[in-house]
């Protein structure tokens, strides 16, 4: 199977297992793949996440000295900060061979046991969502991991027989967005746990201006500026984002994007000047409008705004609560000040609420026990 296989793979598992994709979604979203020469082939060229690149390179350097496989390696943190494309770098700075797959395609041991049987001395195998790998799979994963043996089970019932198979020294990836999801005994054997942090707008304006020249776009610093600022902190946003604008321009007739066609563009993406889109202010017009700021449940949210307890947890609310605008307590969501200043809506001295959040014995209202 080819390198081009393997990201189809981790691809269409993606999009069966995401919620439907917004612009300023840190998940992957149909046509994200199309233009892969954005993406960096170097710890050199890729932008940001300076500690994780630099302790990177000196693993692969002692790894490369000593020819052996690098330590297994865990990379977490939200989606869309390069967790996959830092995995293709280890495996070329490397120069050994690059495999990919995802956990939710893993669903048998054999489907695992398929691909560790087919590497070649030193190989990366890249686990993207390694959370979700099913139990019966992980299980044998850790010997392989540790000892880089393979125990197969062969046949049933009483005929049943154990067979173990030896593997070339690899190095296992493993990406996720929820680290929490992760096993203790597989945590622990990553010997390289990495998280990554967003993207200051400094950095993502570097991405856009870069991505920008390999698309052939003309964009003025001030354009970049722009595309950077509304990003999330987040360069697959960014370049989701760049090329929509390019979109935008080409229909328009314009052979430069400025900040004035930046904005133009991104206001038709109904997304603005903080990077919220019309999915969140409508999550926090409805705290405000129907829960008078809070608290409230998240299971009440989902069915306010039709949308799944998960989406709202893993997708919308990050990056509110980064940005200062929602606060989530054991008592329900709430709008921090913020949030009323982002929608226009006077700050509340909210005593009540406040008091709330602190008297354990206050009561709230039904529906609303869920916002843990």
């Amino acid at each position: 199977m080819t390198d081009a296989q393997d990201q189809a793979g981790i691809d269409a598992a993606r999009l069966v297992q995401s919620p439907e994709p917004r612009h300023v979604d840190g998940g992957f979203a149909p046509g994200d793949g199309a233009e892969t020469g954005i993406r960096p082939v170097t710890l050199a060229a890729f932008v940001g996440q300076r500690p994780v690149c630099e302790n990177l390179a000196v693993f692969i350097a002692a790894a490369r000295q000593r020819e052996e496989a690098m330590d297994h390696v865990l990379l977490h943190g939200p989606p869309g900060l390069g967790k996959t494309t830092l995995a293709q770098i280890v495996a070329h700075e490397l120069g050994v061979g690059f495999r990919a797959t995802s956990g939710p395609v893993l669903a048998r041991p054999g489907d695992l046991a398929a691909i560790l049987t087919n590497l070649q001395p030193r190989d990366v195998l890249f686990v993207d969502e390694i959370h979700r790998l099913p139990a019966t799979v992980e299980e044998i994963l850790y010997p392989a991991m540790e000892d880089f043996k393979l125990d197969l089970v062969i046949g049933e019932g009483p005929a049943a027989r154990t067979i173990r198979i030896d593997l070339p020294p690899f190095t296992l990836i493993g990406a996720t967005t929820r680290s929490g999801l992760i096993t203790r005994p597989l945590r622990e054997r990553f010997g390289i746990p990495l998280r990554l942090q967003f993207y200051t707008t400094a950095e993502l304006e570097c991405i856009v201006t870069r991505g920008a020249g390999i698309l052939g776009l003309d964009v003025a610093p001030a354009g970049a500026a722009e595309i950077a600022r509304r990003a999330r902190g987040t360069p697959r946003v960014a370049v989701r984002l760049l090329r929509r604008v390019r979109d935008f321009a080409a229909v328009a007739g314009r052979t430069r994007v400025d900040r004035a066609a930046a904005d133009a563009a991104l206001g038709r993406l109904e997304i603005d000047d903080a990077g919220l889109d019309a999915m969140d202010r409508r999550y926090l017009g409805c705290i405000a409008e129907h829960y008078g700021g809070g608290p409230v449940g998240v299971e009440t949210l989902a069915a306010a705004l039709a949308e799944q307890r998960d989406s709202i947890e893993d997708v919308i609310e990050p990056f509110l609560m980064q940005q200062g605008l929602l606060m989530r307590t054991p008592r329900g969501r709430m709008l921090a000040p913020g949030g009323y200043r982002h929608l226009g809506l006077p700050v509340p001295q909210m005593p009540s609420q406040l008091a709330m959040l602190f008297d354990e014995g206050a009561e709230i209202p039904e529906g609303d026990h869920d916002g843990a």
